[in-house]
């Protein structure tokens, strides 16, 4: 399944009513994806906080797998709503997934979905597969922030400092510092609108995007100085790719997640409009990033292999050696180009 247009009036007013369905003591469920980003956390924090001005007393943040909440989010307003998988209410009365594109990447969590008697989706991604009982998918959005701020404002939550201070980190770190194509009048309207709560926003880039253990460092030089270059790839528009093993975090002793930026510095390369890194998860097992500076649509590429993102930026879940993933991307990208 793929989206194209935003949510419709109907299904705004579904998704406030499920809200509404629940009252202030019943259970309420939020979750978002494995390894969660900015995006993920910050929406989710931030409308779980705008449950709570509400009078919702019975809430619960989670995402699945190992419970490490990345450095640069970790002193997010709401962080006390955030449990470990395994202390996720059993049988919640309302389920509110952010940032999610698929069920796959719910893992173990995904069994709460058809259990609960409601459940609402708040995404952005065009591959969104259409899981859920009400779904507010807009892929039009910058961030899955900008689809859960319009819901909060359809409740009649005011945007506070803290609350801002959630979806302006996540609309900061899926806009990339607000340079990526999607950065919209709109999205400039909105974040000036968070400011205007009283956030310091260059106290938060300070934190979010600019500070790094020296190992990280130490570790994305390394990975970066592996980077290989294939002009020809992408049907001659270039592709840049490199690879990142358990045994490289080990070695800096550094956390999976000082690699999800990675991507960045990769993607800078001017000689290749597609970019990929691949970062090791298990034996057998890479967790792939993908990016594109407007020539290829890459979400094909990720959703052919499983996953899902955007035409500019997109991931999947891929097995074998290394170079059995990268041959796998480079030879989808010259199947859907040629």
């Amino acid at each position: 399944m793929s989206l194209s247009s935003e949510p419709s009036a109907e299904q705004w007013a579904a998704a406030v009513a499920a809200v509404r369905s629940a009252g202030p003591d019943d259970e309420v469920q939020l979750i978002c994806h494995v390894n969660p980003d900015g995006d993920a956390l910050g929406s989710m924090l931030g409308f779980g906080l705008g449950l709570r001005r509400l009078g919702f007393t019975r809430l619960r943040a989670t995402f699945p797998g190992e419970f490490v909440v990345p450095d640069p989010y970790a002193a997010l307003p709401g962080s006390d709503l955030l449990v470990p998988e395994a202390e996720a209410f059993d049988d919640p009365r309302l389920i509110l997934v952010f940032d999610v594109a698929s069920e796959s990447r719910l893992g173990g969590l995904a069994g709460l979905l058809t259990a609960a008697p409601c459940s609402v989706v708040l995404d952005h991604h065009a591959s969104n597969t259409g899981f859920g009982m009400v779904r507010l998918v807009d892929p039009r959005a910058a961030a899955t922030s900008v689809v859960a701020e319009q819901l909060l404002a359809r409740l009649g939550v005011p945007l506070d400092q803290e609350i801002a201070e959630c979806l302006y980190v996540a609309l900061a770190t899926d806009t990339g510092s607000f340079k990526f194509d999607m950065t919209t009048a709109a999205v400039h309207e909105l974040a000036a609108r968070l400011i205007a709560t009283g956030i310091r926003p260059g106290e938060i880039s300070r934190r979010v995007f600019d500070s790094r253990p020296f190992g990280a460092m130490k570790l994305t030089g390394e990975v970066l100085g592996r980077a290989v270059l294939e002009p020809g790839a992408a049907g001659g528009r270039g592709m840049v790719w490199t690879y990142a093993t358990l045994a490289d975090l080990e070695r800096h002793a550094q956390p999976p997640y000082v690699l999800d930026t990675l991507i960045d510095p990769v993607r800078s390369v001017a000689d290749a409009d597609v970019s990929v890194v691949v970062k090791q998860v298990a034996a057998g097992e890479w967790s792939v990033s993908l990016r594109s500076k407007g020539a290829v649509d890459v979400s094909g590429v990720a959703v052919a292999q499983g996953g899902g993102g955007h035409r500019l930026a997109a991931g999947f879940t891929g097995y074998g050696e290394v170079g059995e993933v990268v041959d796998g991307v480079r030879r989808l990208l010259d199947a859907f180009l040629n």
